[in-house]
């Protein structure tokens, strides 16, 4: 024991602070660079080249099913990568996630379109989803262990930002690529090439993840786990006998940040650019603009996280969630770009404030030995109820109803997450 001990700290001591931090940002980075490119897509070019003419509504929401199925796949790839995870160690399995997420994306930048090979164009683009889906899923819950197993006492919340601060890097990534696309090529060109651009360059991204991961150690608490003997055969198996009500609480934690985030990057520009009749390549500068804040306040919200618990500010910024989306329609109903500016703007702001202590909060809720399949069990079930359907539901809200019950969608999504954070005990 003393000898495995020491090995322990020697293990530990192999990684710094910043290649931790450097590595676990990076790969969330480019998940969600890889994620937010097919969201993109999926309102600006998959309704019109991968689905049959006729009713442009039909085609979106054909194609916002196919982004749907990604979610479908995500808690499948937190049971497998989990495993692995848990059993075999968080580096090795954060590098089989990133490749899985990558080499879908890059096949994607490499599929014919519905006018060459008619129904399996659609059927294809579905199966790189659900792969970008499995990635994601293993992808997420590694790298907040990645930071949270390796950070000091009382800094918890600041290093498990850093894999939350790969969302609004990597839609900055994606839509700046998109704007660029959108500036320099015609339509035409745009529809016939441009838009495969964004996924074949993230074959470079994938590379330069790679390379990092693989110079990395194990995480201390895992090498812990190790040597007490704590590994369990099947951790999905135990995660549902002994901490399925966690699993379940921590999926409605998550809810409302995972409706708001589609709401704020999906939902907005397809209605932006339809309904309120914006260009697209201004409302993407809106947006670009915007999600600066959400980088902003993810930091400010891990220090607070520290200093109170990621519990309570979840809580507050939870109820503010509730306010904002009672306020959705006058709020969202603007043709000015100013106006609009400030609404997503403030959406961004409480994007950032219940992001950034998220993960460490889902983390903290189980034991290290199924820590990876339980968080991302949690994390990604919240995806599939919150995020997975939410550009769906909005779209077909606005259209039914008006732009209000998206505002009451988003409220009932908050006051259930209210009811969880409240019901979840406070972590130190």
């Amino acid at each position: 024991m003393t000898t495995t001990r020491t090995d322990i700290s020697a293990h530990s001591s192999a990684n710094s602070p910043a290649q931790v931090l450097f590595a676990s940002l990076i790969g969330t980075t480019i998940e969600f660079f890889d994620f937010y490119i097919f969201a993109t897509a999926a309102v600006l070019v998959f309704p019109k080249l991968f689905f049959p003419a006729g009713d442009p509504t039909t085609a979106a929401l054909q194609s916002f099913a196919t982004f749907a199925l990604a979610f479908i796949a995500r808690p499948i790839g937190s049971a497998v990568f989990g495993h692995f995870g848990d059993r075999v160690g968080r580096k090795v399995t954060l590098v089989a996630a990133l490749l899985t997420m990558g080499l879908s994306t890059v096949i994607i930048g490499l599929l014919p379109t519905y006018a060459s090979i008619g129904i399996l164009a659609p059927l294809l683009l579905a199966l790189c989803r659900f792969g970008q889906g499995l990635g994601l899923g293993g992808e997420w819950g590694g790298a907040v262990l990645l930071a949270t197993e390796n950070a000091p006492q009382g800094k918890r919340a600041w290093y498990g930002m850093f894999p939350q601060m790969g969302a609004p890097l990597g839609f900055l990534c994606s839509t700046g690529i998109f704007l660029i696309l959108s500036k320099t090529l015609t339509d035409a060109q745009f529809f016939d090439y441009g838009w495969r651009i964004p996924f074949l360059l993230s074959s470079v991204l994938v590379v330069v993840g790679l390379y990092v991961r693989l110079k990395l150690t194990e995480t201390p608490e895992f090498q812990k786990a190790i040597a007490n003997n704590e590994r369990v055969k099947l951790p999905i198996s135990t995660v549902f006998k002994e901490y399925g009500g966690r699993v379940l609480l921590g999926t409605f934690v998550a809810l409302a940040g995972f409706v708001l985030i589609y709401l704020i990057v999906i939902f907005t520009l397809s209605w932006g650019t339809t309904a309120l009749h914006f260009a697209r390549k201004d409302f993407l500068v809106l947006q670009m603009i915007a999600i600066l804040f959400f980088c902003l306040t993810i930091p400010l919200s891990a220090l607070l996280s520290d200093r109170y618990s990621p519990r309570t500010v979840l809580i507050a910024v939870t109820l503010a969630i509730l306010a904002f989306g009672l306020g959705f329609e006058p709020l969202f109903a603007t043709t000015d770009a100013g106006a609009m500016l400030v609404c997503l703007s403030i959406g961004s702001v409480l994007l950032g404030f219940t992001y950034g202590p998220l993960g460490t909060a889902l983390a903290e809720l189980f034991p290290t030995p199924v820590r990876y399949t339980g968080s991302s069990l949690a994390f990604n079930f919240a995806g599939i109820l919150g995020a997975s359907l939410a550009p769906y539901i909005a779209t077909w809200l606005a259209g039914h109803y008006g732009l209000a019950y998206v505002g009451f969608y988003l409220s009932t999504a908050a006051l259930i997450t209210l009811i969880a954070l409240l019901m979840m005990k406070k972590t130190a």
